[in-house]
């Protein structure tokens, strides 16, 4: 299928909900403007469409369940502000625009950060807004699973390593837990909620986290070769920021081309995990080779 349609009716989907939930939920302040200005600055909404799109994967209709895929670009736009500080990654650019820091400062940039951390997990539980019942049992399982992938076992220790291996020389072993949980954690549990909300079996659930996997390593190792061979206009951010911060990355260790061809072996194993699904998978088949060729 042409998967870019699909990605654009998904985000303007994710997009309207969050530009009226910061319209009517959060009180007008410059807090709420710096946690708006980063939510609604633009990006893929790849999280939210690979739960959107899970979800649809098991049988099920995306208008159901847009806030809780909402819930998953607000952690992750959290963890982007966060990642742009200057004790971090110390970046200027995101997106095409100035960094949260740069236009509201450093402190105001961490609360929004820590802001939409928590208002991620205010959302997931907000009944009111749901436009589906779901027992409390599924509701602690995906709450569960988001906490692991956020913190300390998932994006948050991705990250910590990732700090920690700056200028350390080569380390495999290093290099592939940052990029399974730094990048892959959320974009792998994105994938497993979908499955979760929408009632599938454990065979299902399982099956779609291989996909979640390989796709979210593939996605990290084009993102570390898109620092080096992209377009900083379509990217909307500066290039070669890993090379000078001598971050361990794909391309570092092995190469563009090697590092390329592990991508496209991970791109088929998640297609591979697809295979009993029926067309109704064909929007995650999509976003697999979407992320391949993928150019911002």
């Amino acid at each position: 299928m042409e998967i870019k349609p699909y990605l654009n009716a998904k985000k303007e989907l994710v997009d309207s909900f969050l530009a009226s939930y910061f319209d009517s939920t959060v009180s007008a302040s410059v807090l709420r403007d710096s946690m708006q200005y980063s939510v609604m600055a633009g990006g893929k909404r790849l999280r939210p469409v690979l739960v959107i799109a899970s979800y649809e994967a098991c049988g099920r209709d995306a208008e159901e369940i847009v806030q809780y895929a909402a819930a998953l670009e607000l952690i992750h736009t959290y963890s982007l502000i966060h990642d742009d500080l200057p004790s971090m990654d110390n970046d200027d650019l995101r997106r095409g625009k100035p960094t949260n820091h740069k236009v509201f400062g450093e402190g105001m940039a961490i609360l929004a950060g820590d802001a939409l951390l928590t208002e991620a997990f205010y959302l997931l539980t907000n009944t009111q807004l749901s436009a589906i019942g779901f027992q409390p049992s599924v509701m602690l399982r995906i709450i569960r699973e988001i906490a692991m992938a956020a913190g300390a076992h998932g994006m948050v220790g991705g990250q910590a390593e990732d700090l920690l291996a700056e200028d350390s020389g080569v380390d495999n072993d290093s290099l592939s837990f940052i990029h399974s949980h730094k990048t892959g954690a959320l974009i792998t549990v994105s994938v497993r909620i979908g499955a979760i909300l929408a009632g599938a079996s454990e065979k299902e659930i399982y099956l779609l986290t291989r996909y979640g996997e390989s796709i979210g390593l593939a996605f990290q190792i084009i993102d570390d070769i898109l620092d080096i061979r992209g377009d900083s206009v379509e990217l909307g951010k500066a290039i070669g920021s890993d090379k000078r911060k001598k971050k361990l990355t794909f391309p570092a260790i092995y190469g563009i081309d090697t590092s390329f061809k592990k991508a496209e072996r991970l791109v088929n194993m998640a297609l591979e995990a697809l295979e009993p699904f029926s067309q109704k998978a064909d929007p995650l088949r999509g976003i697999a080779g979407y992320i391949l060729r993928r150019r911002n």
